[in-house]
């Protein structure tokens, strides 16, 4: 979508809708005031009235609450319903007029954002009559607002177009979002910017270098597994950030067969992988000043006569040895490896992304992700990137005696304890064996990643964590 920043007045507007915020109790400026029905358009949070004047000749008055609950997470959900209602009015061009706050680039960023992600619709496989004309779709967004705002705004729509990208790799089928695709978007962005690189190791490879973690969970599918790794060289004189995601393009539970309910869901249990890939394109293409290392290990877990067998006792890439007791517990076993990898790349701080736990859902449900870590200052980074973008992460504790939960009988450790306790903190315990004395944060989006039901994400995959870990890397660049 095109974003530009303008400082023509509310007159001058030519766009096909103009929307403008009101807050509860305060008034319409005089020349919107006079369209008539304006007289019934509310403040009230959510509710929307349109307005016809002769220019411009549609405006939506979009009620913002009351001024002291004014949020940039109020502004994202104010521009998607915005949106909605500009593709319901099958209009092409919106304009948003920048409401009043005490943070104007915040807002404005909001804006953005919640224009963008509401207006995407995953669409890719719906019949299209030939006879019929494309239906219009909103191509454009102009902000009225100060020209300062236009570097603020243009980080704010590459971030979420990133996003949107990632929903669009969660939406398609396995059977089409493979481990070896998820490979080829690795080489558009590499492609599509030439400070990153990439390296794509196939079975043969992980065989050969001893990734057991990969080579056992793969090794039940016909699907050729892949561990992708990018490096963008942004420079800086900041530590190398290593992004981390869990790319199981299906996962059946493997011999430990999930249920049949839902499983069509678990195409998106490579949600992890499709925000790491989408942030690191991001940040390319904003061009950061950070050294940036993306890891994604990917495969199917599927049940055959070849499949990884419970009780099966396998070697991790950083030699730890693991009694695979739950063949579903499959994501720590491809992130162990991935995780011990990107230590060896030279990773100075390292940030994994994963729907990981169903019972981090139980504990959260989808406002927040689990967030877990071994370092203070890395957790209160990731928290705040959280708090900027509204992709909210709760910090839940380690402690030695989760610890030891991961201890295997027979083997080093067990990918799955028998008590279930903690469940969420023993998958993260499980995690930090791998990372060493490396600064480590663990993001379990098992409840974040679909079926949020936010106005600007939807029921379907939510691209969670794509602006997350952009803003992330945004804050450590320098």
């Amino acid at each position: 979508m095109k974003v530009a920043v303008s400082q023509i007045e509310v007159p001058q507007v030519d766009a096909d809708l103009l929307a403008i915020g009101l807050y509860d109790g305060e008034s319409l400026s005089a020349e919107i005031a006079s369209a008539p029905g304006a007289a019934d358009a509310l403040g009230r949070y959510k509710t929307l009235t349109l307005l016809h004047l002769d220019r411009p000749a549609r405006v939506l008055v979009v009620g913002l609450g009351k001024r002291a609950e004014m949020t940039p997470e109020r502004a994202r959900v104010a521009a998607a319903l915005a949106a909605r209602e500009a593709k319901r009015l099958k209009a092409a061009d919106l304009a948003w007029a920048l409401p009043d706050s005490t943070d104007d680039g915040a807002t404005a960023a909001a804006l953005v954002t919640g224009t963008i992600l509401g207006a995407y619709s995953f669409d890719r496989f719906r019949s299209v009559d030939p006879d019929e004309p494309a239906p219009p779709r909103l191509e454009s967004l102009t902000l009225l607002a100060a020209a300062d705002l236009a570097t603020v705004t243009e980080a704010a729509r590459v971030a979420a177009e990133a996003q949107n990208r990632a929903r669009e790799l969660q939406g398609l089928p396995s059977n089409v979002a493979t481990p070896s695709y998820l490979a080829s978007r690795a080489e558009e962005i590499t492609a599509a910017h030439e400070a990153v690189t990439a390296e794509v190791l196939g079975r043969e490879e992980m065989i050969a270098k001893e990734m057991g973690g990969l080579v056992a969970v793969s090794q039940g599918s016909a699907e050729e597994p892949k561990l992708i790794v990018l490096r963008y060289a942004g420079g800086g004189s900041g530590p190398t950030l290593a992004l981390v995601g869990k790319g199981v393009t299906f996962d059946t539970g493997g011999i430990s067969l999930k249920s049949a309910g839902g499983m069509q869901e678990m195409k998106m249990d490579m949600s992890g992988a499709a925000a790491v890939l989408e942030a690191t394109a991001a940040i390319a293409e904003l061009g950061l000043a950070i050294e940036l290392i993306a890891v994604v290990p990917s495969t199917e877990n599927m049940p055959s006569g070849t499949a990884v067998k419970p009780g099966d006792i396998i070697t991790q890439y950083n030699g730890k040895t693991v009694e695979v007791n739950n063949t579903d517990a499959e994501g720590r076993l491809i992130l162990a490896d991935a995780l011990a990898y990107a230590v060896e790349l030279g990773a100075e701080r390292i940030v994994d992304i994963a729907t990981l736990t169903g019972a981090v859902v139980i504990a959260l449900g989808s406002t927040y992700a689990g967030l877990v870590s071994n370092d203070d200052e890395l957790a209160g980074a990731v928290e705040e990137a959280g708090r900027k973008t509204g992709e909210l992460a709760w910090r839940l504790p380690l402690h030695p005696e989760y610890k030891e939960l991961t201890k295997g009988t027979v083997a080093d450790l067990t990918n799955a304890s028998s008590k279930r306790k903690a469940s969420t903190i023993y998958a993260a315990s499980f995690l930090e064996e791998f990372v060493g004395e490396t600064p480590w944060a663990h993001l379990d989006i098992a409840g974040t990643a679909w079926d949020v039901g936010r106005e600007y994400t939807g029921s379907e995959g939510s691209g969670f964590g794509a602006r997350l870990l952009t803003a992330l890397a945004q804050d450590l660049a320098g």
